[in-house]
């Protein structure tokens, strides 16, 4: 889906054009992939728009900068009231918001110190990133743990995420599935994933080389509020073809079934009941429709 432009992106600190928000050909990020980014949505409520987990978004990007020596030149508060003023300016309601912070000009070399640390924030509209979805296996494993660290959300992790991808759209699938290096289910090329067994959620430790997603959090505090029971475990590669239910979880993906992997349909090859239950609990809470217990909406006003 190609951009719908905004009027503006917020820059080191100051509003420019859509248009204008340009950077270096030699900036070092283009060439060693030193950049971390976030995933952050806003949604229109009866009131306001209202932007979810704002603050756990923000930490997790603190936390990858800080994995990768990246000093944020920038408060958390300082990011929070740039994305609330943003989505203003450019009068969005449902919206997605990308926070990126890179290594930029100065030098290029692998020894990135010198160069200044940089940040911009884009919001614009966008849809549904998937819904009802095939999947396949991939030949591609996700990175291991020793190899680059899989809780960063870190842009060079994502070329493994790009394989992922291609592969299975080569394939005719909508998603790929990652096993990670000792042969256990990861996720998706850009999700967490569920499986559910006898009414049980049970989805990847960290130690699967996945990234610890806030939607993946934010469904399982919800499962177990509604009584669901929740297990961190290894999956094995064969359960996901007999689970009752499998879905994938992600900022953009939001809650997504998977009807089949592998060309194996995934119980009734429809969203099944407990997926369906937590995905409409999901969508009512985003969009303040039941009480936000949590804190979670920071509304835009």
């Amino acid at each position: 889906m190609a951009f719908e432009k905004a009027d503006k992106i917020w820059m080191n600190g100051k509003y420019v054009n859509w248009d204008e928000a340009k950077v270096h050909v030699l900036t070092h990020a283009l060439h060693y992939g030193s950049a971390i980014f976030e995933g952050i949505r806003s949604y229109q409520t009866k009131t306001s728009p209202a932007i979810f987990r704002l603050e756990d978004h923000l930490k997790r990007l603190y936390d990858s900068c800080k994995i990768y020596r990246m000093t944020i030149p920038y408060s958390m508060d300082d990011l929070k009231k740039a994305i609330v003023e943003l989505i203003k300016i450019n009068k969005l309601e449902d919206c997605y918001i990308r926070p990126l912070v890179y290594r930029g000009y100065h030098h290029l070399g692998v020894d990135p110190t010198s160069c200044p640390i940089e940040v911009s924030i884009a919001v614009y509209k966008w849809g549904k990133y998937l819904e009802n979805t095939t999947a396949c296996v991939s030949t591609w494993f996700r990175i291991a743990p020793n190899t680059l660290p899989s809780m960063a959300k870190c842009a060079a992790n994502y070329m493994n995420s790009q394989l992922i991808k291609l592969e299975a759209r080569e394939h005719g699938y909508g998603e790929g599935i990652a096993l990670d290096v000792s042969g256990h289910v990861s996720e998706g090329s850009g999700e967490n994933i569920f499986i559910v067994r006898d009414s049980t959620l049970i989805t990847p430790p960290y130690g699967a080389s996945i990234l610890p997603g806030v939607t993946r959090n934010t469904v399982i505090t919800l499962a177990l509020e509604m009584g669901y029971k929740v297990i961190e475990e290894n999956i094995p590669r064969e359960a996901l073809y007999i689970a009752n239910e499998v879905f994938f979880t992600g900022t953009a993906a939001e809650i997504s079934p998977v009807t089949s992997i592998d060309k194996v349909k995934i119980g009734c090859g429809e969203p099944g009941p407990l997926t369906s239950k937590i995905r409409d609990k999901y969508n009512k809470l985003v969009r303040d429709e039941e009480e936000d217990k949590h804190k979670w909406l920071t509304l835009v006003k």
